[in-house]
């Protein structure tokens, strides 16, 4: 298994970065959108009374509510036009994927290359369209069902609501795409990003203030820095660790020239998954107490049991985080990877596995190591997300970043430092074809 001996940002030569003025203007670009984005969070819907929405949010913040105001950035407990967020693109694109496995149509596509991804991503906004449509349209009943939230409920309040939270999911999918394409990294995961960092500031100046006050030691603060720092340092490993599988490719002769054979690596990435075990499984966990804070205390006497049993920090909810975060884990691992296609696309391109037949011996072997790989994958997930519960709910440390948000923040992060050194890669490269042909040209 490769480790992260490879430092990511480790040649970043900032001299270089002065001179590139096309990853600079990419660069302003994308922070300028993430400004744009951010405004909105700010701007709050028609017909909403602040105060109400306060009330309500503060007691049912601790199911899934919560989890969705944190991805977007404090919208949800504002009621900003941009409350939905990306999050339903995010769930047309997994519900896409999953469909992808088992149509046989939108698998032809996948396989089409350019031109069906293009088609299988109209497909993706479709259905982000109704996704919204629906989760606005529920939101807007639910809101006006909490009491004196909404000023003036009825049907054109339901109508003004799912048209401005629909409309603001689209913008913001359309702002994730121009980020991509005219910015750096990519702009949907840095939309999220943007909206887990930006609670940030306050969270530091609320620790800072409690050590003030004495309610929390220095030592304490500095245990929770220094806890941070190896948790993230602990992510960077195990999100860059791979296992590389040695392909080898026979000698092969075009005309009359014979060329050696070459080998190559097999790429299996430890965490095949990325962040979507814990944010299925922590959904799925705050589905009671989210039912349960909408119904006020007047819910079913078993569902109160229910709550409370699998409240955050209960050895319950411990184990069932555990265990369905495994669960996904193989799961999506299972959708994302195709051991099959893989060893019949090594065959096809000569490639085999030394010490393994091609074909079926060789999916098998892939499966094999890929399933052992996924269950590091899986207890590194685990241990990450369950870290921070245990010092939130045992120690009593203000860790106010959730498993699922330092995945999120490092993941992004590390995609974007890449993506910026390999456009400095590219304009030193482009300087140094530029300076070859002045030499060429006097002489």
């Amino acid at each position: 298994m490769a480790s992260a001996a490879e430092q990511l940002a480790a040649n970043l030569n900032f001299g270089a970065l002065a001179k590139a003025e096309e990853l600079k203007k990419r660069i302003w670009f994308t922070l300028g959108a993430l400004l744009v984005y951010r405004l909105g969070t700010y701007i709050p819907m028609p017909g909403i009374n602040p105060d109400a929405l306060a009330d309500v949010f503060r007691t049912a913040q601790q199911g899934i509510i919560g989890l969705f105001n944190m991805f977007s950035g404090g919208a949800v407990s504002r009621m900003a036009i941009f409350a939905l967020n990306i999050m339903p693109y995010i769930s047309a694109s997994i519900i896409v994927q999953l469909l992808t496995t088992v149509s046989p149509t939108l698998e032809a596509l996948k396989k089409e290359g350019e031109s069906g991804r293009k088609q299988i991503n109209q497909y993706t906004r479709y259905l982000t369209v109704i996704l919204a449509v629906f989760q606005s349209y529920g939101i807007a009943v639910g809101l006006e069902g909490s009491g004196a939230v909404v000023s003036d409920p009825g049907l054109f309040f339901r109508i003004s609501t799912v048209i401005t939270l629909t409309g603001g999911t689209m913008f913001l999918m359309w702002l994730g795409e121009q980020i991509t394409s005219r910015g750096i990294g990519n702009g949907i995961s840095l939309i999220i990003f943007a909206g887990i960092v930006a609670e940030l500031p306050s969270a530091i100046a609320n620790t800072l203030e409690l050590g003030r006050q004495g309610a929390l030691s220095t030592g304490i603060i500095l245990a929770v820095i220094l806890m941070a720092a190896a948790v993230i340092m602990f992510i960077v490993f195990m999100e860059r660790a791979q296992r590389r599988l040695l392909i080898q490719y026979p000698k092969r002769q075009v005309g009359n020239k014979v060329y050696e054979g070459q080998s190559s690596h097999l790429p299996l990435k430890l965490n095949s998954s990325g962040v979507i075990p814990p944010i299925f499984a922590s959904s799925l966990l705050l589905i009671p107490t989210t039912v349960a804070s909408f119904m006020q205390g007047q819910g079913p006497a078993w569902l109160t049991t229910v709550t409370s049993l699998v409240a955050h920090g209960r050895p319950l909810f411990m184990l069932l985080y555990v265990l369905l975060i495994v669960f996904f884990c193989f799961f999506y691992t299972a959708i994302v990877f195709n051991p099959t296609e893989t060893a019949d696309n090594l065959k096809k391109h000569g490639g085999f596995i030394p010490g393994i037949r091609p074909g079926e011996r060789t999916a098998e072997y892939i499966d094999y190591v890929l399933t052992r790989i996924t269950v590091i994958g899986a207890a590194y997930l685990a241990i990450v997300c369950l870290f921070p519960e245990i010092l939130i709910s045992y120690a009593a440390v203000p860790f106010y970043f959730g498993g699922t948000s330092l995945l999120i923040v490092v993941s992004v992060t590390m995609d974007t430092v890449a993506q910026v050194q390999g456009h400095l890669l590219a304009h030193q490269y482009e300087g140094l074809v530029k300076k070859a042909r002045l030499r060429g040209k006097r002489r």
